[in-house]
């Protein structure tokens, strides 16, 4: 018999079961965890509420008492918003626009993010530096240089000029963060490759392009999101009605002197639904690619 099957528990002792440790409530624990739940319920309130306005029928939709629940739910509100307005076209709009923009930015910023992380050049630390301050400058400040600008080159009120002011923008961001995730991963990946017979390009597309994976596709959803919701921009170089965006036709619910709250609410539901689908399925990769270039080994 072992010595461990000989120990004697004192008298009155229960051996507790291996893993079932009792864990302490602290007041403090307690609090954080009403704060959290207090944080979450402000947080979805708003999406909740939008939803709730757009399943209401447009005759009910300004009545009061206020109802936390329909109790006509109706669906005339989404069927108004294809039949009487052209929201199709604003949706196709917006993703032409989103996925071009967003997939041409993330592939420049891919190669500038690579040349910055492995070669050093002269004045290397002034791009990066010059990329972060175009964060830090509001978009209405360089409006009318660009909008002179796009005009000159008759691109106002066309999705390709719109297209290459969004690529403009999201460049800076995306190569400041690819750089961080070319900056993990080993340079004896690309060396080997090299070795092998790979040209500097082959290296980059064949080796380093897979592996990573998740930080491009965590930067091309940033891209995509910001230009699906860039509302500035669009409402001021975008004019007729076949070239508008989204957030523009959403801004069109809004008249002089009435606020259609249930078409509306209905366009928002429409407009939220593509970036929460994306942001569900590329959940894992989004996590992976924001991690990935946090810690450099």
């Amino acid at each position: 018999m072992s010595a461990t099957a000989q120990m004697v528990l004192p008298t009155g002792t229960r051996q507790r079961p291996p893993g079932r440790r009792k864990k302490k409530v602290s007041g403090l624990g307690i609090l954080r965890f009403v704060g959290l739940a207090v944080w979450l319920l402000i947080t979805l309130f708003p999406l909740y509420w939008i939803a709730l306005t757009s399943f209401k029928a447009p005759a009910t939709v300004n009545v009061y008492p206020i109802e936390y629940w329909p109790s006509q739910p109706s669906m005339q509100n989404y069927a108004n918003l294809f039949e009487t307005s052209s929201f199709g076209v604003f949706l196709a709009n917006s993703a032409i626009v989103a996925l071009v923009a967003g997939a041409t930015s993330t592939f420049i910023a891919l190669l500038s993010a690579f040349v910055i992380a492995r070669f050093e050049f002269r004045s290397k630390g002034a791009v990066l530096i010059a990329f972060l301050l175009t964060q830090m400058i509001p978009a209405f400040i360089a409006l009318g240089p660009l909008y002179s600008m796009m005009a000159d080159l008759g691109l106002v009120d066309n999705k390709f000029g719109l297209i290459l002011v969004y690529i403009a923008i999201c460049i800076p961001f995306s190569t400041v963060m690819l750089r961080g995730f070319f900056e993990n991963v080993p340079v004896a990946l690309e060396e080997a490759a090299m070795i092998d017979g790979c040209s500097r390009l082959g290296a980059l597309f064949r080796v380093l392009v897979p592996v990573m994976t998740p930080g491009i596709i965590a930067a091309f959803i940033f891209n995509f999101v910001n230009c699906w919701n860039e509302l500035f921009l669009s409402v001021v170089l975008m004019h007729s009605e076949e070239n508008r965006t989204v957030p523009a036709a959403l801004n069109g619910f809004i008249s002089t002197f009435n606020v259609d709250w249930g078409s509306m609410s209905a366009a928002a539901v429409v407009t939220i639904l593509p970036t929460m689908v994306l942001f569900a399925l590329a959940s894992k990769w989004i996590v992976q690619g924001l991690t990935a270039g946090a810690v450099k080994e």
